[in-house]
């Protein structure tokens, strides 16, 4: 389904899979419109669930062939569970902090650069009447 977004008219597509679940989660919840979101500017741009079964006449059928999807959060627990971090010495802590605060000290014990010199010595600018050369 070709879409424009209706608040920087990108265009943009909605595949036939994405389609297919919009379709089934509005008849489940009830819902009237469906936000697309736009790839650019990523505002919603709502579809009205008449439209979307013009461009998808027998998604019913569709999602009767459609597999059921697995549920996330299984996943997000073995993968969570993979990750293992051990603790930091107190050592190393202390090295990395003393690292850090000297090369703060040795940045700020530093020489300005010539360019801040320059304008620091710059005399402030005349009026503007004499820079047009304007005389009153």
């Amino acid at each position: 389904m070709n879409l424009r977004c209706l608040y920087c008219q990108t265009p943009f597509t909605l595949s036939r899979n994405e389609m297919l679940t919009a379709l089934v989660t509005m008849n489940d919840k009830g819902m009237n419109h469906y936000d697309a979101h736009c790839p650019r500017c990523r505002r919603a741009n709502s579809i009205s669930s008449q439209r979307m079964e013009l461009f998808f006449p027998n998604w019913k059928e569709a999602a009767k062939n459609m597999p059921a999807p697995q549920p996330a959060s299984s996943m997000g627990t073995a993968a969570s569970a993979s990750l293992k971090t051990e603790p930091v010495s107190k050592a190393l802590l202390k090295a990395k902090l003393k690292t850090s605060s000297s090369k703060k000290n040795a940045a700020s014990s530093a020489k300005p650069s010539a360019s801040k010199r320059k304008r620091a010595s710059k005399p402030s600018s005349a009026p503007k009447d004499m820079k047009k050369g304007k005389k009153k």
